[in-house]
């Protein structure tokens, strides 16, 4: 473990304290595009604004908050590359969902910026999660111990996302490739530093424990309407929360492309120009 930087001789509970604030200044600033984006997802009235609908409206601010964050050096253009891939990846599966003869959730709402019934900016909730990911990476310095073979990882990802098609037509496997994740990553830690000092807890449990929070915010854009679930047409309920499992698993496979891309930058000499 890395030595504490010197001239923080701090103990016990103002240690505990200081931590614990300094990871949540972290963390907030980790979700700096998830935040400002799902807080335009509440401040954008459902109606639109000057007869622009609010889908395009949400296009527009996902647009701008991602080219503020580079041209504020907050994101680089690394990262932007990387979040892009997670929009095209969120919005394949997008177009899929909401396809006639899936209908899992739809988006109601006109908008001119809509391709095969689905708005460009769905893509950006799925680069919001990505994001979170690469700029936790980098803020709270983070290591994993023990990852498994990169090949592995990346199999089990690309089995995760074949699922969430698939389970449409053959069965839902889910829960079974939950229990090859759950062996596949059961030594496997997350080093990170919060302020001095490097903490550690299972990567296991920060899969769930994200999926966690992104299952809370999708309980709340459906409450504000920005898409639906068939049962919540006629009045909003909750979302069913097995839809944990499914976010935590896309927490895996978001992880996992992240880790690999780094992983194969650092195996690639670049010479300097």
């Amino acid at each position: 473990m890395t030595a504490p930087r010197p001239g923080l001789a701090l103990a016990g509970t103002a240690r505990a304290l200081c931590e614990f604030l300094a990871f949540g200044v972290k963390e907030a600033r980790s979700c700096l595009f998830a935040g400002l984006f799902f807080l335009a997802v509440f401040a954008v009235p459902r109606g639109g604004w000057l007869g622009i609908p609010r889908y395009d409206l949400l296009l527009a601010a996902a647009l701008g908050i991602q080219a503020a964050m580079v041209w504020a050096r907050l994101e680089t253009l690394d990262e932007l590359k990387a979040i892009s891939l997670f929009h095209v990846v969120g919005f394949a599966l997008e177009v899929f969902k909401t396809s006639g003869g899936i209908q899992s959730w739809s988006y109601p709402d006109f908008a001119y910026t809509k391709v095969l019934g689905v708005p460009l900016f769905s893509g950006f909730m799925y680069a919001a999660v990505g994001s979170y990911i690469i700029q936790a990476w980098r803020i709270l310095d983070v290591r994993v111990r023990h990852h498994p073979p990169y090949w592995m990882a990346g199999l089990m990802a690309a089995l995760v996302y074949a699922n969430f098609f698939t389970h449409h037509f053959i069965g839902d496997f889910r829960w079974y490739l939950a229990c090859g994740i759950a062996g596949l990553y059961a030594r496997a830690t997350v080093r990170f530093r919060p302020l001095d000092r490097e903490r550690e807890m299972p990567l296991l449990l920060a899969f769930v424990l994200i999926g966690l929070f992104v299952w809370i915010a999708e309980n709340i854009s459906t409450f504000f309407a920005v898409w639906r679930y068939p049962n919540q047409l006629g009045a909003w309920s909750a979302v069913h929360v097995g839809k944990w499992s499914s976010w935590s698993l896309l927490i895996v496979m978001t992880f996992t492309i992240v880790a690999n891309l780094k992983h194969i930058k650092a195996s690639i000499h670049v010479p300097a120009a």
